[in-house]
């Protein structure tokens, strides 16, 4: 089976379009079409049916679907390989950040690894910090650069790269910017904007806020810390945010009874050989850190 039509087949089970899946991979719809045509020709059956303007996978595709992942894994990881030969990283490094990283902390990286490994093909994928670490898990990608969750994990390796405070924040005319020495008894009046149920973030948040957690209303609720931080600055509830994210914009309150951050850091499978680029990424990222712990690309800090 040739590979590109087994590329062609799985973006068009993971987007659910021809169209959107030819963009994605800079064909034509003609073209993609005839490659799924070639696939089912060679397997002697259909894989996919089209419904209106969406598409399906029929119960073959659906069989073929994981497998056709592996073999493109696999033959990814072969030409990895021989790359690697050479000693030098070439090919392709598949990774993931989250956009307040990829914002705030990723770019120095970003630009000396494309200084000096201009020859790897760098694929960056924003998204959150939870789907990176569940396609890490799945072997979907090789590094993710994210917020580190609390719980260890069997089948992830967690490597801390930044410690980033988090401290309550509200506009610059907000009442709780008026209290002399607020507590956290003080947040119960007045609404919140906070990230997310579910991520690392919000994880870090209720931990510290345990006191006064099932008193707290909550007004809204975003993955997006630069649009928590827009709605705080315009009145619409306190926050708790990076202390790197606080400008002439907000008003970060020191307050009695709260300390917490979070850990910003590299997400690896344990079964997964890193290529070189992985570990060239890795090195840069160690060199940023402000964690004081020696390299070792195979070690665990959970």
């Amino acid at each position: 089976m040739d590979s590109a039509n087994l590329q062609a087949f799985v973006k068009i089970a993971e987007t659910g379009s021809f169209s959107i899946a030819a963009g994605e991979l800079f064909i034509t719809q003609p073209a993609i079409s005839k490659r799924i045509k070639q696939l089912e020709s060679q397997l002697g059956s259909r894989l996919i049916d089209r419904i209106g303007k969406h598409s399906q996978l029929t119960q073959t595709g659906k069989v073929l679907l994981p497998k056709a992942r592996q073999i493109l894994q696999d033959i990814d990881s072969a030409k990895q390989q021989i790359s690697d030969l050479e000693g030098n990283p070439m090919g392709a490094l598949t990774m993931a950040t989250s956009h307040h990283i990829g914002l705030h902390r990723l770019p120095p990286v970003l630009r000396e690894f494309n200084q000096r490994f201009g020859a790897v093909e760098l694929d960056l994928n924003f998204m959150d910090s939870e789907q990176a670490c569940r396609l890490i898990e799945h072997n979907e990608l090789e590094l993710a650069v994210v917020t580190l969750p609390f719980k260890s994990s069997d089948k992830l390796t967690f490597r801390p790269i930044w410690n980033d405070r988090l401290v309550v924040c509200c506009a610059l005319d907000h009442p709780l910017g008026l209290l002399e020495s607020p507590r956290l008894e003080d947040l119960v009046e007045h609404p919140a904007v906070l990230p997310s149920h579910g991520t690392f973030t919000r994880d870090a948040i209720e931990q510290a806020l345990k006191p006064v957690r099932g008193q707290l209303a909550i007004n809204m609720e975003t993955n997006y810390l630069e649009t928590i931080k827009m709605m705080v600055s315009v009145g619409l509830g306190w926050s708790i945010l990076p202390e790197s994210m606080i400008d002439d914009s907000l008003r970060q309150i020191d307050m009695d009874g709260f300390h917490t951050s979070r850990n910003l850091g590299a997400v690896l499978n344990r079964q997964r050989s890193l290529s070189k680029a992985a570990q060239a990424m890795l090195e840069l990222l160690d060199k940023s850190s402000d964690h004081a712990r020696p390299p070792d690309l195979a070690g665990n800090s959970d």
